[in-house]
Protein backbone atom coordinates (compact mmCIF):
# COMPACT_ATOMS: atom_id res chain seq x y z
CA UNK A 1 0.00 0.00 0.00
CA UNK A 2 1.37 3.81 -0.78
CA UNK A 3 0.42 6.47 1.33
CA UNK A 4 0.43 10.21 0.21
CA UNK A 5 1.68 13.53 1.59
CA UNK A 6 3.86 12.09 4.23
CA UNK A 7 6.58 14.25 6.18
CA UNK A 8 9.07 13.61 8.87
CA UNK A 9 8.20 15.02 12.51
CA UNK A 10 9.29 14.49 16.31
CA UNK A 11 7.51 13.27 18.65
CA UNK A 12 7.21 15.39 22.09
CA UNK A 13 4.00 13.66 24.30
CA UNK A 14 0.59 11.57 23.97
CA UNK A 15 -1.42 12.61 26.13
CA UNK A 16 -4.11 9.78 25.29
CA UNK A 17 -4.75 7.55 22.87
CA UNK A 18 -5.74 8.99 20.19
CA UNK A 19 -3.88 11.93 19.74
CA UNK A 20 0.49 12.90 19.85
CA UNK A 21 2.15 16.28 20.41
CA UNK A 22 4.43 16.21 17.47
CA UNK A 23 7.23 18.99 15.87
CA UNK A 24 6.46 19.46 12.50
CA UNK A 25 8.54 22.23 10.45
CA UNK A 26 9.76 24.05 13.80
CA UNK A 27 6.32 24.15 15.03
CA UNK A 28 4.46 22.58 17.47
CA UNK A 29 1.08 20.48 15.79
CA UNK A 30 -1.62 17.87 17.03
CA UNK A 31 -1.51 14.54 15.34
CA UNK A 32 -3.93 12.06 14.76
CA UNK A 33 -2.19 8.15 16.41
CA UNK A 34 -3.72 5.63 14.35
CA UNK A 35 -3.26 2.96 16.98
CA UNK A 36 -4.29 2.56 20.43
CA UNK A 37 -1.98 0.56 21.60
CA UNK A 38 0.14 1.60 24.47
CA UNK A 39 2.97 1.56 21.72
CA UNK A 40 5.55 3.17 25.02
CA UNK A 41 8.54 1.40 23.77
CA UNK A 42 7.93 3.16 20.20
CA UNK A 43 6.68 6.65 21.45
CA UNK A 44 9.82 8.08 22.96
CA UNK A 45 9.90 12.25 23.67
CA UNK A 46 12.58 13.25 20.87
CA UNK A 47 11.90 10.10 18.50
CA UNK A 48 11.66 10.46 14.31
CA UNK A 49 8.32 10.18 13.12
CA UNK A 50 6.45 10.20 9.63
CA UNK A 51 2.93 11.61 10.07
CA UNK A 52 0.39 11.94 6.95
CA UNK A 53 -0.93 15.47 5.80
CA UNK A 54 -4.79 16.11 5.33
CA UNK A 55 -6.12 19.25 4.53
CA UNK A 56 -9.94 18.31 5.26
CA UNK A 57 -11.07 21.35 7.36
CA UNK A 58 -13.49 18.78 8.85
CA UNK A 59 -10.91 17.46 11.12
CA UNK A 60 -9.69 18.39 14.14
CA UNK A 61 -5.98 17.43 13.95
CA UNK A 62 -3.68 18.18 10.37
CA UNK A 63 -1.64 15.29 10.73
CA UNK A 64 -2.01 11.02 10.88
CA UNK A 65 0.98 9.16 12.64
CA UNK A 66 2.15 6.71 10.40
CA UNK A 67 5.45 5.20 11.07
CA UNK A 68 8.43 5.75 13.80
CA UNK A 69 12.08 5.01 14.06
CA UNK A 70 12.75 2.86 16.96
CA UNK A 71 17.16 2.09 17.20
CA UNK A 72 17.29 2.52 13.43
CA UNK A 73 14.07 0.17 12.88
CA UNK A 74 11.15 1.65 11.06
CA UNK A 75 8.05 0.31 12.05
CA UNK A 76 4.77 1.13 10.73
CA UNK A 77 2.17 1.95 13.62
CA UNK A 78 -0.94 2.48 11.22
CA UNK A 79 -3.62 -0.17 13.08
CA UNK A 80 -5.87 0.06 9.61
CA UNK A 81 -2.99 -0.75 7.74
CA UNK A 82 -2.64 -5.01 7.91
CA UNK A 83 -6.18 -5.51 6.76
CA UNK A 84 -5.13 -3.37 3.78
CA UNK A 85 -1.96 -5.25 3.08
CA UNK A 86 -3.23 -8.53 3.59
CA UNK A 87 -5.57 -7.65 0.95
CA UNK A 88 -3.71 -6.79 -1.60
CA UNK A 89 -1.27 -9.75 -0.39
CA UNK A 90 -4.27 -12.34 -1.26
CA UNK A 91 -5.65 -10.59 -4.29
CA UNK A 92 -2.21 -11.45 -5.47
CA UNK A 93 -2.58 -14.84 -4.95
CA UNK A 94 0.09 -15.38 -2.32
CA UNK A 95 -2.30 -17.78 -0.35
CA UNK A 96 -2.50 -20.61 -2.68
CA UNK A 97 -6.15 -22.13 -3.70
CA UNK A 98 -7.64 -19.14 -3.23
CA UNK A 99 -10.85 -18.67 -5.43
CA UNK A 100 -13.33 -15.86 -3.60
CA UNK A 101 -12.33 -13.02 -1.09
CA UNK A 102 -14.69 -10.91 0.77
CA UNK A 103 -13.23 -8.34 3.82
CA UNK A 104 -14.70 -8.32 6.68
CA UNK A 105 -17.72 -10.91 7.39
CA UNK A 106 -19.72 -11.92 10.32
CA UNK A 107 -20.46 -15.58 11.12
CA UNK A 108 -22.70 -16.23 14.37
CA UNK A 109 -21.28 -13.59 16.81
CA UNK A 110 -18.21 -12.85 15.52
CA UNK A 111 -16.97 -10.67 12.77
CA UNK A 112 -13.71 -11.62 10.88
CA UNK A 113 -11.34 -9.82 8.41
CA UNK A 114 -12.10 -11.70 6.03
CA UNK A 115 -14.12 -14.27 4.09
CA UNK A 116 -12.23 -16.36 1.91
CA UNK A 117 -12.98 -19.74 -0.56
CA UNK A 118 -10.81 -22.66 -1.28
CA UNK A 119 -12.95 -23.95 -4.33
CA UNK A 120 -16.18 -25.14 -2.42
CA UNK A 121 -13.97 -25.69 0.89
CA UNK A 122 -15.34 -21.66 3.00
CA UNK A 123 -12.68 -20.26 4.93
CA UNK A 124 -12.53 -17.56 7.46
CA UNK A 125 -9.57 -15.42 8.53
CA UNK A 126 -8.57 -12.72 11.33
CA UNK A 127 -5.87 -9.91 10.92
CA UNK A 128 -3.66 -8.85 13.67
CA UNK A 129 -1.06 -5.98 13.29
CA UNK A 130 2.13 -6.62 15.48
CA UNK A 131 4.12 -3.00 16.62
CA UNK A 132 5.68 -4.75 19.82
CA UNK A 133 9.74 -5.61 19.38
CA UNK A 134 12.06 -6.36 21.89
CA UNK A 135 15.76 -7.69 20.77
CA UNK A 136 14.68 -8.98 17.14
CA UNK A 137 11.57 -10.72 19.33
CA UNK A 138 8.11 -9.69 18.24
CA UNK A 139 5.19 -10.20 20.66
CA UNK A 140 0.96 -10.10 20.45
CA UNK A 141 -0.65 -8.24 22.07
CA UNK A 142 1.14 -5.15 23.90
CA UNK A 143 -2.40 -5.08 25.82
CA UNK A 144 -4.82 -7.39 27.34
CA UNK A 145 -7.25 -8.15 24.04
CA UNK A 146 -10.89 -9.55 25.03
CA UNK A 147 -11.63 -8.91 21.20
CA UNK A 148 -8.84 -10.93 19.98
CA UNK A 149 -9.61 -13.69 22.47
CA UNK A 150 -12.96 -13.70 21.00
CA UNK A 151 -11.52 -13.77 17.76
CA UNK A 152 -9.24 -16.34 18.24
CA UNK A 153 -12.58 -18.85 20.11
CA UNK A 154 -14.81 -18.08 17.31
CA UNK A 155 -12.14 -18.91 14.50
CA UNK A 156 -11.92 -22.42 16.58
CA UNK A 157 -15.41 -22.74 16.37
CA UNK A 158 -15.32 -22.69 13.14
CA UNK A 159 -12.67 -24.81 12.69
CA UNK A 160 -14.65 -27.07 14.37
CA UNK A 161 -17.60 -27.20 12.00
CA UNK A 162 -15.15 -27.72 9.16
CA UNK A 163 -14.23 -24.25 7.74
CA UNK A 164 -10.57 -23.64 7.22
CA UNK A 165 -9.32 -20.96 9.25
CA UNK A 166 -6.44 -18.92 9.76
CA UNK A 167 -5.15 -15.99 11.92
CA UNK A 168 -2.21 -13.77 10.23
CA UNK A 169 -0.42 -11.80 12.21
CA UNK A 170 0.65 -8.94 9.97
CA UNK A 171 4.59 -7.90 11.41
CA UNK A 172 4.55 -4.21 10.31
CA UNK A 173 8.43 -3.93 10.42
CA UNK A 174 11.85 -6.02 9.02
CA UNK A 175 14.30 -8.23 9.90
CA UNK A 176 12.96 -9.60 13.32
CA UNK A 177 13.92 -13.38 14.72
CA UNK A 178 10.40 -14.76 15.12
CA UNK A 179 6.87 -14.02 16.71
CA UNK A 180 5.51 -15.03 19.95
CA UNK A 181 2.23 -14.48 21.85
CA UNK A 182 3.16 -11.96 24.45
CA UNK A 183 2.99 -14.54 27.83
CA UNK A 184 3.82 -11.46 30.24
CA UNK A 185 1.10 -8.84 29.16
CA UNK A 186 -1.76 -11.42 28.01
CA UNK A 187 -1.02 -15.22 28.91
CA UNK A 188 -4.90 -16.28 28.05
CA UNK A 189 -4.36 -14.96 24.36
CA UNK A 190 -1.26 -17.33 24.50
CA UNK A 191 -3.20 -20.12 25.32
CA UNK A 192 -6.11 -19.30 22.96
CA UNK A 193 -3.51 -19.32 20.24
CA UNK A 194 -2.24 -22.67 21.30
CA UNK A 195 -5.73 -24.45 22.00
CA UNK A 196 -7.06 -22.34 18.14
CA UNK A 197 -3.79 -24.46 16.38
CA UNK A 198 -5.22 -27.43 18.08
CA UNK A 199 -8.45 -27.09 16.72
CA UNK A 200 -7.10 -26.77 13.56
CA UNK A 201 -6.79 -23.10 12.95
CA UNK A 202 -3.44 -22.00 10.49
CA UNK A 203 -1.49 -19.55 12.29
CA UNK A 204 0.54 -17.18 10.36
CA UNK A 205 3.23 -14.50 10.85
CA UNK A 206 4.80 -12.33 7.63
CA UNK A 207 6.70 -9.34 8.48
CA UNK A 208 6.73 -6.60 6.43
CA UNK A 209 8.99 -4.01 3.47
CA UNK A 210 8.48 -0.79 5.19
CA UNK A 211 9.30 2.44 3.96
CA UNK A 212 7.73 6.39 5.39
CA UNK A 213 5.27 5.91 2.42
CA UNK A 214 5.00 2.53 1.98
CA UNK A 215 3.81 -0.84 3.28
CA UNK A 216 4.19 -4.31 2.14
CA UNK A 217 4.10 -7.95 3.25
CA UNK A 218 7.68 -9.56 2.68
CA UNK A 219 8.25 -13.29 4.30
CA UNK A 220 7.14 -15.37 6.81
CA UNK A 221 8.03 -15.19 9.85
CA UNK A 222 8.76 -18.31 12.47
CA UNK A 223 5.92 -18.68 15.58
CA UNK A 224 6.98 -20.09 18.75
CA UNK A 225 3.44 -21.02 20.48
CA UNK A 226 4.87 -21.70 23.99
CA UNK A 227 8.15 -20.08 25.07
CA UNK A 228 9.11 -23.00 27.22
CA UNK A 229 8.50 -26.66 25.28
CA UNK A 230 6.63 -26.05 21.77
CA UNK A 231 7.02 -24.02 18.94
CA UNK A 232 5.79 -24.08 15.39
CA UNK A 233 7.45 -23.08 12.35
CA UNK A 234 4.68 -22.68 9.95
CA UNK A 235 5.26 -21.61 6.18
CA UNK A 236 3.08 -21.60 3.36
CA UNK A 237 4.55 -21.77 -0.22
CA UNK A 238 3.47 -21.24 -3.48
Amino acid sequence: MKYENIISATFLSRPNRFIAHIIVNSKDEICHVKNTGRCKELLLPGSNLYVQTNNNPKRKTKFDLIAVKKDGLLINMDSQAPNKVVEEWLTAGNLPGVTFIKPECKYKDSRFDFYMEFGQQKAFMEVKGVTLEENGIVRFPDAPTERGLKHLHGLSTCAQEGYKTFVLFVIQMQGVKYFEPNWKTHAAFGEALIDAQKAGVTILAYDCLVSKDTLEINHPVEVHLNELTKHAKIIIKK
